[in-house]
């Protein structure tokens, strides 16, 4: 346990009301303890392009490097419906937004 305790806004899946959200309706944030950040699109430099803009967002939101474990890329290339999919595993606190409120705490006193 911190010896800072810490107010966190959360929405109902537990990520900070502040966090930045993907802005295409075809990425998501999912729901598990790392969870898996989805930028998904036909064309796999816009979907990388899109997940590059949505970290810095979030570091410059975060005030330092988002802990991402991991990088996954799946895909699918049947003809008709091509896809790429590239998904960021972070740490869910970070989402959360605790290094933000733990700072704030810290700056309260609290």
């Amino acid at each position: 346990m911190s010896e800072y305790p810490v107010d966190l806004q959360l929405d109902d899946a537990g990520l900070a009301a502040e966090l930045p959200r993907p802005d295409n309706p075809q990425d998501r944030i999912h729901d598990v303890p790392f969870r898996p950040v989805e930028f998904r699109d036909d064309d796999l430099p816009a979907a990388l392009e899109r997940a590059a803009a949505w970290l810095r967002r979030t570091q410059e939101w975060l005030g330092e490097p988002v802990d991402v474990i991991a990088v996954h890329l799946d895909y699918d290339d049947e003809a008709g419906s091509p896809y790429y999919e590239v998904k960021l595993l972070c740490n869910d606190e970070d989402l959360a937004g605790a290094p933000v409120a733990q700072r704030a705490a810290r700056r309260s006193g609290g």
